[in-house]
């Protein structure tokens, strides 16, 4: 039975019907309620964070969704079979699925969301916006009818005047929309919509509304149960956004006055009890400050679920919105009414994506060798931080579903301080073994205009310029990488004998080393490599770094965690510092520095060094092997190629000797740090 039923009853085991993060966030109010769960899984989970942190599991079948997180029948017998009494179903997935609604309904099992009506409603966005409008709920001025005609639609957005956005009115996730400049562009923009709609929702049907040049998307988050009460958890701003999909979420929304924040809860509330919603539900609004706007706000979608984002407004209120819905599922009336609501201070929430921004945020896959964040080395509050994930060191990220791996919060007392722990936070943030989009999370929470509150839903488009500009490195970034460098290779001497030092020991003359630092990206781009000689006298501290004519005297001292103290000609600074194979990578609030180290000295180090230089430098592919297992080769002669972070690296002799044996084959994978071959230098 739905949990508007007035029949429904309490329940003690939930199913939840879903994957990573939320399925683990979900499960943790769930047992802090006392509630044994179940989680479901296909086989690519079978060994996921969810999986191993639920009371019970249940296959569902093959790793295509379609074939076991989307298969209705499988996940109600997992219910029976388990003894659940309540399945929520996150976001995505089942959670907006009607039918699937109507399924629990007849085997008696309690949905922890809305009616399939309610569902219903709100998904054909041209009927919801009708009833909106029967609600007193602002509209974007545009065309919502059933008449398709390619002429009449045509003379609508002649009317409402160009710009205007043809959007599919089954649509969702910004398939089937296109911005119509002028009125020669529609016909062909009408076309394209229609093929995208019919290919992703099998629904040519389109509305057509007026753009909004510069709005921002402002939702508010409502709360219905099932004995006609309803209240708004107030705002959260959504406005960074990447081909629709949100990057950055803060609640409130900055420049709200609180005359707008009660008109859009109020009609938020009203569009819920429009169609009988019961559950945690966002009304998405359009907010227009643009062209001196005192901030008119239209309705554009509701949410018939819980957000992604919705941690942001748990960080502001104090509630626990999971266990709102919970309770209200169970028949209980909502927790709070609406004037014992209060807002303290300000959060973000930023999404970790396993992706690259810098090949066009394509997904990325791989085992995470690390996944941890340093809060006391970064001196954070950790009452001041959350970090949802569904991921631990040692998983595998599968490309059979979303790559989001975690979704980092903060809170404080105001915008500026939730912003400041933000960057410290992202800096804290260590990811080893998977491309993310951490770096680029931390370009945009520092960016000027995110600080100024420049916001509109085309915040990335309009910055992309210096969002992706190409990386300057600094003296002070080049002598902090050398430094880390340095005193890596310092640690790693393996006994006392000066034959089997690897740090610049010189008989009676100072430790030398010459290094070149670069761009990872750019290894094989001599313009970028910089010559880095570093010297010190033996039992000695400090460091001489001369650096393109420069010299500097640099300290390193280690501090908590990855914390360290990098302090050039008297100049302390503090930063969260690693090293990812070859590559060094420095973090501090300000963003981070990636850069990859290299000794090019002339010296034969002999055989331990022999084999440090014939590791992987990070995850990539064998391409090529250049000798023979046995061959007898010269210093510098090149050994094999592989690629990585997508750029060749040759390998070359570290001395002269012989190969006596490749690992590897062409076309194998490796791993950061494995050995490629065994090579013997000359004794």
């Amino acid at each position: 039975m739905s949990q508007n039923d007035s029949r429904t009853t309490p329940f003690d085991t939930l199913l939840v019907a879903n994957r990573g993060e939320i399925a683990c966030r979900v499960m943790r109010t769930a047992r802090a309620m006392g509630l044994r769960t179940v989680a479901v899984y296909s086989d690519a989970d079978a060994n996921a964070r969810h999986v191993r942190e639920a009371d019970e599991a249940v296959r569902l079948g093959p790793a295509a969704a379609r074939e076991s997180y989307l298969k209705v029948e499988a996940v109600v017998e997992a219910a029976k079979l388990t003894g659940a009494g309540a399945i929520h179903p996150g976001y995505g997935f089942l959670s907006e699925n009607g039918a699937f609604v109507q399924a629990l309904d007849a085997a008696g099992i309690t949905f922890v969301g809305p009616p399939a009506s309610a569902i219903a409603a709100m998904g054909d966005k041209s009927a919801a916006k009708a009833r909106m409008a029967n609600a007193g709920v602002p509209l974007v001025p545009g065309y919502h009818g059933d008449d398709q005609d390619d002429a009449l639609l045509k003379s609508e957005a002649d009317k409402i005047g160009y710009p205007v956005l043809l959007k599919a009115s089954a649509g969702g996730g910004g398939k089937g929309m296109r911005v119509v400049e002028a009125p020669e562009q529609f016909q062909a923009a009408l076309d394209g919509c229609r093929r995208e709609s019919q290919a992703a929702f099998g629904d040519t049907r389109m509305l057509i509304e007026k753009y909004l040049t510069q709005p921002r998307h402002v939702e508010v988050q409502v709360f219905c149960d099932s004995h006609g009460n309803g209240v708004y958890l107030f705002e959260r701003d959504c406005s960074v956004q990447r081909r629709h999909q949100k990057v950055l979420e803060e609640a409130p929304a900055p420049g709200m006055t609180a005359e707008l924040r009660r008109e859009m809860g109020e009609a938020a509330v009203r569009a819920a009890k429009e169609i009988g919603y019961v559950g945690a539900g966002t009304v998405e609004f359009l907010l227009d400050f643009s062209q001196g706007q005192d901030g008119s706000f239209y309705f554009m979608e509701m949410n018939t679920r819980l957000q992604v984002e919705h941690p942001v407004t748990e960080m502001i209120t104090g509630q626990d919105l999971v266990e709102w819905q919970l309770r209200v599922a169970m028949g209980e009336a909502l927790p709070l009414q609406q004037d014992e609501l209060t807002i303290t201070g300000h959060s973000f929430e930023a999404r970790l994506y396993a992706e690259d921004p810098e090949q066009d945020f394509l997904p990325a896959t791989g085992k995470l060798e690390r996944f941890a964040m340093d809060l006391k080395g970064a001196g954070l509050d950790p009452r001041q931080v959350r970090l949802d994930s569904g991921v631990e060191t040692g998983d595998v990220v599968s490309m059979h579903y979303d790559p989001m791996l975690a979704k980092l919060i903060v809170h404080g007392d105001d915008r500026d301080q939730a912003l400041s722990t933000l960057n410290r936070a992202l800096a804290a943030l260590d990811v080893q073994g998977v491309v993310t989009n951490r770096a680029f999370l931390q370009r945009l929470a520092t960016h000027p205009a995110f600080r100024n509150v420049e916001l509109d839903t085309r915040f990335i488009e309009k910055n992309e310029a210096t969002l992706f500009a190409p990386k300057q490195y600094s003296i002070e970034e080049y002598a902090g990488a050398a430094l880390i460098g340095l005193n890596q290779l310092a640690r790693e001497c393996e006994s006392d004998s000066p034959w089997d030092r690897h740090d610049g020991f010189r008989l009676n003359a100072p430790h030398t080393i010459r290094i070149s630092l670069c761009d990872p990206a750019h290894v094989q781009d001599e313009e970028s490599v910089v010559v880095v000689e570093g010297t010190r006298a033996s039992g000695a501290d400090p460091w001489d770094l001369t650096i393109g004519g420069e010299t500097l005297t640099a300290r390193l001292q280690h501090l908590e965690g990855d914390a360290v103290a990098v302090t050039l000609n008297g100049h302390r600074r503090r930063l969260q510092a690693r090293r990812d194979g070859n590559v060094v990578v420095m973090v501090d609030p300000r963003g981070e520095t990636r850069l990859f180290w290299r000794r090019i000295d002339a010296i034969d180090h002999g055989h331990h060094e022999a084999e440090s230089t014939l590791t992987a430098p990070m995850h990539g592919t064998v391409v090529a092997l250049l000798v023979e297992a046995g061959q007898k080769v010269e210093k510098g002669m090149p050994l094999m190629v592989m690629e990585a972070m997508k750029m060749e690296h040759t390998m070359t002799a570290p001395a002269d000797g012989h190969v006596e044996s490749f690992h590897f084959n062409a076309g194998d994978t490796v791993g950061q740090g494995d050995v490629l071959l065994e090579f013997a230098p000359v004794e």
